[in-house]
């Protein structure tokens, strides 16, 4: 399973985890199989200023993910993902990718089913 994070810096795993998915600075890719780390990957996010929040979620799905955890989200862009189909969890409390992976491993992540956690969109 791929899992996309937005993150701030760009150290693997042990990433800080960025607020809203669309100022990140980067997208940390976790590959999880059996509830453990496999693989890690860092890439730039490549912005979304040219075409809202839509290009986001192009940009993000151009990463092949399985899942998207969030700090914060549009309702826009939430909407946007219930479309393509990619699940969307939020993770507000975690301050790394590690802590937020074995967070969702544990199933304690709550899926937000195309709605934004913020009203800034």
């Amino acid at each position: 399973m791929r899992l996309v994070f937005p993150t701030d810096e760009n150290m693997g795993y042990l990433s800080r985890r960025g607020a809203h998915f669309g100022k990140a600075k980067f997208y940390t890719i976790i590959t999880l199989e059996d509830g453990k780390i496999t693989d890690v990957e860092g890439v730039a996010n490549q912005g979304h200023d040219a075409g809202g929040c839509s290009n986001a979620v192009t940009n993000i799905m151009q990463l092949n993910p399985d899942a998207l955890i969030v700090g914060g989200i549009g309702g826009s862009p939430a909407e946007g993902f219930a479309k393509v189909g990619l699940s969307v969890y939020v993770d507000q409390e975690s301050p790394t990718v590690q802590e937020s992976v074995e967070k969702f491993a544990r199933g304690e992540l709550k899926s937000i089913n195309g709605h934004g956690t913020c009203s800034a969109h």
